[in-house]
């Protein structure tokens, strides 16, 4: 990736920020938990501001891989602030987060995908006086990430990708991707399309994407199983992006965090817009800040539009939710899994987030899930 790319992503921050509605970045430092008195009940630094009443012992979690990074930073800051608090996130697949929370093994799970109905219905089973709720905490886009050499700045567009990741377009200089880079020296070069190997909401995402904007390209229906013949299979987004980094001619889908940390150039789309548009979190949220709240009661699933051609509107978009009882979470785990989902739906929790390739959630919905957790039950 060019270095001015890369410095755009950093910029670009800032602005998604603004499109959301969200807090200005403040100093980097300010991320950084330093204070804590430690154990329950206690209040760490300001700069922080994560509270650990009634936090205790041991969370599991586990489930989406596209918030991996993110978890990560909530998980260290989380820990370093509340002493005697250990929260372990799994990061495997939304599919696999879904099967641990309704067999009762974690007190929360991450989705890249809202419970499906039958989902809820099993959750009830574990929830026993309520039900699974998802609750939106992580936005971003799903970057198409690629290995060419010499190749900067690569452009497709939906039935373009829908043909290569259907096993339809099989050499870089065929005359679709040619036709959308004018000018670029596209070599005679095999494609490696990489896919997830795993139940995934990334998977299913970009599904909902090509589903809606290359319908005849892409005969599937949008679900978590890779559903095209052929490519290559990898493990978790960070499988996918670790055999894109490595095989020449490759490409692949991924959060951006993981093209950005391992430096891998990203794709821009042609959507119909007057000009390409790339993958960063300002691009991202702009199509994100149009989502609608699809759930009832407090379920919080968004409707996203993946067929938008708003101008820098970025339409390859995830939401990763965390997945929660509204009642009947377990006494043993439900203080600390208000007090862990608080700091990540916090001004504090976001804002850390568009440094490290996602977009905050906008502020009139990140709000809703602030209300929601402080009422769980």
């Amino acid at each position: 990736m060019k270095l001015q790319r890369k410095n755009g992503l950093r910029a670009s921050a800032l602005g998604a920020l603004a499109v959301t509605g969200a807090l200005v970045l403040t100093a980097c430092g300010s991320d950084d938990n330093t204070a804590s008195t430690g154990g329950s009940g206690t209040k760490t630094s300001a700069a922080s501001d994560i509270s650990c009443e009634g936090a205790q012992g041991k969370l599991l979690a586990s489930g989406s891989s596209a918030q991996k990074n993110a978890m990560d930073l909530w998980v260290k800051n989380y820990m370093a602030a509340c002493s005697g608090v250990e929260i372990n996130y799994k990061s495997s697949s939304s599919g696999e987060g879904i099967v641990a929370f309704n067999q009762g093994t974690v007190g929360f799970a991450g989705s890249d995908s809202a419970l499906k109905p039958d989902e809820v219905a099993e959750s009830k089973k574990i929830c026993k006086s309520g039900q699974g709720i998802d609750l939106p905490m992580v936005g971003g886009p799903i970057a198409i990430g690629y290995n060419l050499p010499g190749v900067d700045d690569l452009v497709l567009d939906a039935p373009t990708i829908a043909k290569i990741f259907d096993s339809k377009i099989k050499k870089w200089n065929d005359p679709a991707i040619v036709k959308l880079n004018p000018g670029k020296n596209l070599p005679d070069k095999a494609v490696q399309a990489f896919h997830r190997s795993e139940d995934s909401g990334t998977t299913q995402n970009l599904g909902k994407y090509l589903g809606s904007t290359a319908k005849a390209e892409w005969p599937y229906e949008a679900e978590k199983k890779w559903p095209a013949p052929g490519g290559q299979a990898a493990s978790g987004s960070s499988g996918v992006a670790a055999q894109v980094k490595q095989v020449d001619g490759a490409i692949g889908y991924f959060e951006l965090s993981y093209a950005t940390s391992q430096s891998i150039p990203t794709v821009s789309i042609d959507t119909g817009a007057s000009a390409p548009v790339a993958a960063t979190s300002e691009n991202a949220s702009k199509a994100i800040a149009a989502a609608k709240v699809k759930g009832t009661g407090k379920d919080l699933a968004l409707e996203i539009d993946y067929a938008t051609k708003a101008e820098g509107a970025y339409p390859i978009v995830l939401v990763t939710y965390e997945v929660v009882c509204d009642t009947g979470n377990k006494p043993e785990t439900l203080s600390t899994v208000k007090s862990f989902l608080t700091y990540t739906s916090s001004d504090a929790g976001q804002k850390i987030l568009a440094d490290h390739g996602y977009a905050p959630i906008p502020t009139e919905i990140i709000t809703k899930v602030r209300e929601t957790v402080a009422g769980l039950k």
